[in-house]
């Protein structure tokens, strides 16, 4: 793991001169520009500064985790493009992860390959517009320009291979509803090329602007101790000093062992980690992962093997493909039992957690089978819920503005919270 080692910042110490004296409230959201989504923010203010922030979720009413219960393990992936539209394939591969150790499958070594490709994509997506936006918050406008640009060729790369540029919903138990194509190969390709001159744009742009390291140095910072405490994973815990990366420590996919079946040995990659644990730190560190991502896409996109895409349709997990459909009725029987009955997917009674180390942290699902072909019950564990739980005491003692500059820090997905 990778150490950025720097000056350490103690937290704020601010307290009014007068508690409960002159202080008066401020809404700042749900629907402000700068809070990027559907989140309000009662602050009490003496003056310009933060005595006292409460936070309010649930503007979103989605009910995702009650939804598991209507729809199959198929069908429910659309619904985890919309919990991080940020980078919504990397939900699809988290959903079918934990729903393959439910059903005890082993997808096939070309599958671990691609949705290793696609989930360090999902995190480079991720990355680039947080990073972006959190420098336009400042009024860094050209940084977030070079960073949206990057993302629009990801968008290009996820609608050549599942067809769809936003909600992808692209996995499916047991592997893909289609494979990687020679054309999307030669556009990842493309893309290893352009992304490097443009990370460096953005740190020659504001790794050392005074303006943007006064706004961040210093700014919502949070121990070690406290990041453990709160439960905070990803990016957020490692600019504090938490040396915790799924993709380590729980490896899964390419970053385990043996990955193909042949002895092969786990992508190499760093985990960049930080002892500065503010809003400074952050931005480093997902710049950071970003050329990580990019070393880990070099590494993968060359040796991709073949054979299927999907586990055998002979174990009646995964949807024949068309040919079968259309040329056999042993196919078509098979499709009808999977798309039109209650005889697909049927998981053995019993429960399971998968969870991957996605751009916001470990993302989760708990399930619980009773043998249908839907969830008894399904639980998320999404990264941005658990760190939001955090907000109001980074931002105490500081001004209005650092709320702004501690918020873009934090990539809060406000479909997310309310689950």
């Amino acid at each position: 793991m990778t150490q950025t080692s720097a000056q350490s910042f103690a937290p704020s110490t601010y307290a009014p001169e007068e508690p409960g004296g002159d202080l008066w409230s401020l809404n700042l959201g749900p629907q402000h520009p700068a809070t990027h989504t559907t989140l309000r923010h009662v602050l009490e203010l003496d003056g310009e500064r933060v005595v006292k922030c409460t936070v309010h979720i649930g503007y979103l009413h989605s009910g995702f985790e009650k939804q598991a219960e209507h729809l199959n393990y198929n069908q429910y992936v659309v619904i985890t493009d919309r919990m991080n539209y940020v980078s919504p394939i990397a939900n699809n591969i988290t959903w079918h992860h934990a729903c393959e150790k439910l059903f005890d499958i082993e997808i096939t070594p070309r599958c671990k390959v691609v949705r290793t490709i696609m989930a360090e994509l999902a995190r480079i997506q991720d990355h680039l517009l947080c990073v972006g936006a959190a420098a336009l918050d400042l009024g860094g406008f050209t940084a977030f320009l070079y960073g949206f640009n990057e993302r629009e060729w990801i968008y290009d790369i996820t609608e050549e291979l599942s067809g769809a540029r936003f909600h992808t919903s692209w996995t499916r138990v047991g592997g893909a509803v289609s494979d990687i194509s020679d054309r999307c190969i030669q556009m990842i390709r493309a893309f290893l090329k352009r992304v490097p001159p443009a990370i460096d744009d953005v740190e020659k742009l504001l790794n050392k602007n005074r303006i943007f390291i006064e706004r961040t140095r210093g700014i919502g910072y949070i121990s070690r101790e406290d990041a453990i405490n709160w439960g905070m994973t990803g990016p957020l815990a490692r600019a504090s000093g938490v040396r915790r990366d799924l993709r380590k420590d729980e490896p899964y996919l390419c970053y385990a062992d043996n990955w193909d079946g042949n002895g092969s040995s786990p992508v190499d990659f760093k985990v960049p980690i930080s002892d500065l644990g503010d809003v400074y730190a952050r931005y480093l560190v997902r710049l950071e992962e970003i050329r990580q991502s990019l070393a880990i896409l070099d590494q993968l996109i060359e040796n991709i093997p073949s054979g299927p895409m999907n586990v055998l349709p002979n174990d009646k997990m995964t949807l024949p493909s068309k040919q079968e459909v259309y040329f056999s009725i042993e196919g078509l029987i098979h499709h009808f039992e999977q798309v039109m009955t209650n005889r697909g997917h049927q998981p053995p009674i019993g429960e399971a957690y998968g969870a991957t180390e996605n751009a916001n942290g470990e993302l989760g699902f708990h399930l619980v089978s009773d043998g249908g072909n839907c969830a008894y019950r399904a639980r998320c564990r999404p990264p941005c819920f658990i760190s939001y739980q955090c907000f109001p005491k980074l931002v105490e003692g500081h001004q209005i503005s650092d709320v702004i500059a501690v918020l873009g820090s934090m990539n809060i997905i406000a479909a997310e919270l309310d689950r």
